[in-house]
C-alpha cells in the first residue's frame, strides 16, 4: 500500500542470493575438488597480473600513483549515492493528514484532521479485545488521497469474516465522525504472537 519499490527489492535480493549461492558453491568445490583448486590458482594469478599491469599503465605523469584509484573512489561514491536513494524509497507513502478540506464559512480557512486521530481511535477500540494478538493502524497517501491500512492479528479460532465485519463497522463509525469516507485496507494476518499466544478467559 505504500510506495516501496517491491519489484526492485525482489530483483536486488534475487541477484544477491545468486551471488551468495555461487560463492558458496565455489568454496565447496575448492575444498573438495583438487582440480578446481588448481584452476583457481591459475585464474587468480592471471587476474592479479592483469590488475598490476593496469595500475602500472595508469600512472600519473612524473608522479607515483595511479589515477585508477580516483576512478574507483568515484564509482564507490556513485554506488553509495544509489544505495542511499534506494534506502530513502523504503516505506514511503505515509501521510500525516487524513482529511484536509477548505471551509468557506464566516471565517474561511482550512480544516485538517491528522491521521494520528484515526490511528489512535481505532487502536484504542481494538486494543482490549481478547481475540486479537496485535493491531496496527497507519495512514498512507494513495493516488493523492489519504487511506488507512489496518492490520489485525487474530488469535487461533477467531472467524476472519466476523472480525473483518466488526472492523468495517468501526471504520464506518469513524467515517461518520470525521464526515468523510476514507478508503481502508483491512489486512488479517497471523504472526508469532497469534500462533503461540493464549486467549484470555473470563470466568
Amino acid at each position: 500500500m505504500n510506495n516501496t519499490p517491491r519489484v526492485l527489492n525482489r530483483v536486488l535480493i534475487g541477484i544477491l542470493g545468486i551471488i551468495l549461492l555461487a560463492i558458496g558453491v565455489l568454496l565447496i568445490l575448492l575444498a573438495t575438488v583438487p582440480i578446481v583448486g588448481v584452476w583457481w590458482h591459475e585464474w587468480a594469478g592471471g587476474v592479479l597480473s592483469f590488475w598490476l599491469d593496469l595500475f602500472e599503465r595508469t600512472q600519473f605523469p612524473r608522479r607515483q600513483g595511479s589515477w585508477l584509484w580516483l576512478a574507483i573512489c568515484l564509482a564507490l561514491l556513485v554506488v553509495l549515492g544509489l544505495m542511499i536513494a534506494w534506502i530513502a524509497q523504503q516505506g514511503k507513502g505515509r501521510t500525516s493528514l487524513l482529511v484536509a478540506e477548505e471551509d468557506p464559512g464566516e471565517v474561511p480557512g482550512n480544516v485538517g484532521i491528522s491521521g494520528g486521530v484515526a490511528e489512535q481511535t481505532l487502536r484504542a477500540a481494538l486494543a482490549d479485545r481478547p481475540d486479537l494478538a496485535g493491531v496496527t493502524v497507519a495512514a498512507y497517501e494513495i493516488g493523492g488521497e489519504p487511506a488507512l491500512k489496518i492490520r489485525v492479528e487474530p488469535r487461533q479460532g477467531v472467524a476472519p469474516h466476523r472480525l473483518a465485519a466488526e472492523v468495517s463497522a468501526l471504520v464506518e463509525a469513524l467515517d461518520a465522525v470525521i464526515g468523510k469516507r476514507t478508503p481502508v485496507l483491512i489486512h488479517i494476518g497471523s504472526g508469532a504472537r497469534s500462533r503461540f499466544g493464549r486467549s484470555e478467559r473470563v470466568r
